[in-house]
């Protein structure tokens, strides 16, 4: 589709079908009103929650304020995205978000109730038949209990909620609004504006000369604001330390893996075994200097295009016929779901004037899941379809496996099932192709994935390890002692076929996620553990996919950990990572043969 269409404009056949949520408004303002209402019932049970049949009633009503709140919130906020301009829906969206937040004050009283039990009496709540749909909720509870504070500890940590989100806050203040990067010359030799939009566009440049002036141009920006920022990044750091402090965790790195009950050990061996396979990133990096012909290969030539652009032009159908070819490894069950999804409008698939960008997945409990895309007719969008559909299809098994309160699975799980159809994707792609130059294509489209994926996220998550530690020993972090830190991850990830530009030393200040601390890790372990499902899914066959599937029905019935390793991933071992490794080795050996014989 060439021009962008009005919303009004988009053929149905390309929209998704929300009347599957709500039939019409009506309908979602009848449901609003039964929320308002069962938000009061909540409050009769305040300073009551000491019986197994109270706490059961309690928890019924929950789930039920719950799903409904999520249903109006989900469908509210999908017709906002269709177009953001249209005034009815963004209103609608701010009166789902405003009930959210009600809802969220009403049943907080729950949990700080059943907590400030006994040990024994949680105890007793975990093994009364009457709550067996709520064990895990309970178990919980009981795990989370030594991190809980009195009630008026807790008051005062949620007042400092607002305080301590200001690290984040100024960085992006500065970062998106204050931060400007001087013109640079571009590939005709115009005066052209470097922005963030804009700077990877540059490093994707044929001219070495273009690239270095953009890379200079940006990170002699920020070396100017050093102080600030290394200031802005300490603070968030503190504030880390401090939580973990008055929460009773051993280190601040351990406080963020508790929720989601990661092992410490699962991080470590992450470093670890990647370390160990850094000899492979060296010998892609040899590869990609011979592949540019350049004399040296600089940090500002990670992104330049290894092979001529290969216009791949794929129509949304041929898309979706390509998407469900190569997914024939996971068997008929998987595909059925995947064509009905295809084929009962779960997916809103064009651009349109005002409609959100990017791709997601989304939905209620209850109904089938959603898809928005901005579909191209291209390679890229052709992985984004697999990628949602990977996503919207582990939240269809979750969901018809699994009561309410146990199908929401974890961020640590959400991206092994959208990487693990990218990686059979590229698989099916590779097997099929016969030009050399489409397959060239692939094989740098898939080994940089590794890459930025698992090598890049690894040295960012080793990086955040380091600086916490030091905090926690009293060190302190200044813009000198973080440039250093990140220089040396970046000679020893990088290797000795690489020139590793002093400029590089300031790549720290401008990495927004370092502000989300500890989590860039989970797009490693997850592309690892799809990667090791891929290949166990490619090898074993049918005993491989039943495990798969079953890891798909859990949703969150089990700590991430468990539910991998019932699959047959266990991430507490270096064992995914090493397969994802000899992956990302055989793509590196296609491409030096390929090389080779030019």
């Amino acid at each position: 589709m060439t021009q962008v269409l009005k919303r009004s404009e988009v053929p149905k056949e390309s929209v998704w079908r929300l009347e599957d949520l709500f039939p019409n408004q009506a309908a979602w303002n009848d449901e609003y009103a039964k929320v308002k209402k069962l938000i009061g019932d909540a409050a009769e049970f305040q300073g009551k929650l000491k019986d197994a049949a109270t706490i059961a009633r309690c928890f019924a009503l929950e789930d039920e304020i719950s799903l409904h709140t999520e249903r109006l919130y989900v469908y509210a906020n999908m017709h906002h995205h269709e177009d953001t301009a249209e005034p009815e829906f963004q209103a609608l969206s701010e009166k789902s978000k405003k009930l959210s937040v009600e809802v969220g004050e009403a049943l907080s009283f729950i949990t700080p109730e059943i907590l400030s039990l006994s040990e024994d009496a949680l105890r007793g709540l975990i093994a009364d038949s009457s709550l067996a749909k709520y064990k895990r909720t309970l178990e919980e509870m009981l795990r989370q209990k030594p991190h809980v504070l009195s009630k008026n500890e807790e008051s005062l940590l949620a007042q400092v909620g607002n305080v301590s989100q200001a690290p984040g806050t100024i960085f992006n203040m500065m970062n998106n609004a204050d931060m400007k990067f001087p013109k640079i010359k571009n590939d005709k030799g115009e005066e052209a504006d470097l922005t963030h939009g804009s700077y990877i566009q540059f490093l994707e440049s044929r001219n070495p000369e273009v690239r270095r002036n953009a890379f200079k141009a940006v990170y002699e920006t920020y070396g100017k604001w050093k102080n600030t920022l290394a200031s802005t990044l300490s603070a968030n750091v503190t504030k880390n330390v401090f939580y973990a402090k008055a929460r009773k965790y051993p280190s601040a790195l351990e406080a963020s893996l508790y929720g989601d009950n990661i092992p410490k050990s699962v991080y470590e061996n992450l470093i670890s075994t990647i370390h160990e396979n850094l000899p492979l990133m060296h010998r892609y990096m040899a590869l990609r200097k011979k592949l540019l012909k350049v004399e040296e290969l600089h940090m500002y030539d990670l992104f330049t295009p290894l092979v001529e652009e290969f216009d791949m032009d794929i129509t949304y159908d041929e898309a979706k016929k390509t998407v469900y070819d190569s997914l024939s490894p996971l068997g008929e069950d998987y595909r059925k779901a995947l064509k009905e999804g295809f084929e009962n409008h779960w997916i809103d698939v064009y651009e349109n004037e005002g409609k959100r960008s990017g791709a997601y997945s989304w939905g209620a409990y209850g109904t089938h899941p959603y898809v928005l895309l901005n579909h191209k007719d291209n390679l890229n969008s052709m992985f984004t379809l697999t990628h949602e559909m990977g996503h919207a299809l582990h939240s269809y098994y979750s969901d018809e496996n699994n009561e309410y309160r146990d199908a929401q699975y974890t961020i640590f799980l959400a991206e092994v099932a959208s990487t693990l159809n990218e990686a059979l994707l590229m698989h099916y792609l590779l097997e099929k192709s016969t030009d050399p130059k489409e397959k060239m294509y692939l094989l740098t489209y898939y080994a940089d994935q590794f890459r930025t994926t698992v090598f890049r996220q690894t040295m960012f998550a080793e990086f955040e390890k380091i600086i916490h530690e030091k905090a926690e020993q009293g060190e302190a972090l200044t813009p000198q002692e973080l440039s250093k830190i990140y220089y040396d991850l970046n000679v020893k990830y990088y290797g000795n076929e690489m020139v590793v530009d002093k400029d590089i030393e300031m790549e720290w200040a401008r990495i927004p996620h370092f502000y989300n601390s500890f989590y860039v890790y989970k797009y490693a372990t997850g592309f690892s553990a799809a990667t090791s499902f891929a290949k166990q899914i490619i090898d074993e066959g049918a005993p491989a996919v039943d495990r798969y599937l079953g890891f798909l029905k859990s949703g969150g019935s089990d700590f991430s950990i468990n539910i991998l390793k019932k699959a047959g991933v266990d991430m507490s071992s270096p064992e995914p990572i090493r397969q994802a490794m000899s992956v990302f080795e055989g793509l590196i050996e296609q491409m030096e043969q390929m090389t080779a014989s030019k």
